[in-house]
């Protein structure tokens, strides 16, 4: 059984144990304001060299800002989190950033993951935003996913956060 709780500052390197392993067939890219998939292989193992080191001052950050972090947990270990972002972004200055969303391979496809996007827009709903920005991963499955929750292809995407992730698929999700 799992159990949903709020992520304190010292449990946030937790996030890099999650198991994000994952076969990628393909992936999409925007091309003239649609999506396009195309074939490309990856057999993803765990988090990229690196990656924890340089993401785990981000978020930090994101909750020394007032980010809301969600853990998941069974038998005490966390198999997946969501992060708000607290920065205000989009023309009115009233969407937040679902800044990461991740669930271990193992608890996949029982729908935990919509449930922690949904928890997520609940809580970005309490606080006042009119819509998630997702700046997605571009593999068939992350992309997938989030169309499937009914996130849609952001025609204008955050210029910072585009200049940071020009290959992740911006995506908005009205709340």
């Amino acid at each position: 059984m799992t159990e949903e709780r709020l992520l304190r500052r010292d449990e946030i390197p937790l996030v890099w144990e999650i198991d994000r392993s994952e076969v990628i067939g393909h992936l999409y890219s925007v091309e003239a304001g649609q999506l396009v998939l195309r074939p490309e292989f990856y057999d993803m193992r765990g988090w990229p060299e690196g990656e924890a080191e340089h993401y785990t001052p981000i978020l930090l950050d994101c909750f020394d800002r007032g980010g809301w972090f969600l853990g998941l947990f069974d038998q005490g270990r966390l198999i997946g989190a969501v992060v708000l972002d607290p920065r205000r972004l989009g023309p009115e200055r009233d969407w937040l950033q679902l800044k990461f969303l991740h669930l271990s391979h193992a608890y996949r496809r029982r729908g935990l993951g919509a449930h922690l996007f949904h928890l997520a827009a609940t809580q970005a709903r309490h606080l006042g935003a009119s819509a998630l920005y997702v700046s997605a991963t571009p593999s068939q499955n992350t992309v997938d996913f989030y169309t499937r929750l009914g996130c849609r292809l952001c025609m204008e995407p955050d210029e910072e956060l585009y200049r940071l992730e020009p290959e992740d698929v911006h995506l908005v999700f009205n709340l």
